[in-house]
């Protein structure tokens, strides 16, 4: 068997949060399970699933699952981002500034685990508005795929950037 010239890195994996829902059937409350998942490479690639189930562990699965198909690339400059970007969905308002060294990834929970999992080890983060996990998660991902570097804008252009 050959060896890939590149060595991929393996996945890693965490839970950003449970969601528990229950419904009232004549027996009494019924539980059923939700839970968000960030995948990542800690490289440049990051993926968020979301599965229900009603057992904790088979909605951390179904959610792993689901962000393993939904991978993104994530253009990186260094340990931080290339520039400033504003993420948004639904309520939520997320401000991505890059940082120096040695700053850390200054964000809530919710965030934080979306943009380490991307490879991001400098970055100041600010939410508006909503602040749900889903909310904040999904705005992450989005500011994070507004992205772009220097080669990409310089292809689009057709000009060389100094």
């Amino acid at each position: 068997m050959r060896k890939p010239e590149h060595e991929e890195k393996p996945l890693e994996d965490t839970v950003v949060k449970i969601y528990r829902c229950s419904k009232v059937v004549k027996g009494g409350r019924r539980f059923s399970f939700a839970a968000l998942v960030v995948v990542g490479d800690r490289a440049g690639n990051v993926g968020i699933g979301y599965g229900k189930a009603n057992e904790v562990p088979l909605a951390v699965e179904k959610g792993m699952k689901d962000a393993k198909k939904s991978m993104h690339g994530v253009p990186l400059l260094e340990r931080t981002i290339p520039h400033q970007v504003i993420g948004r969905f639904g309520a939520t308002k997320i401000v991505l500034v890059p940082a120096s060294p040695g700053t850390g990834v200054i964000a809530g929970s919710s965030a934080r685990a979306v943009l380490e999992y991307a490879g991001v080890h400098d970055v100041l983060t600010k939410v508006y508005g909503s602040t749900a996990a889903k909310n904040v998660v999904k705005a992450t991902l989005n500011g994070l795929l507004k992205l772009r570097n220097k080669e990409t804008i310089e292809a689009l252009r057709g000009v060389a950037i100094s």
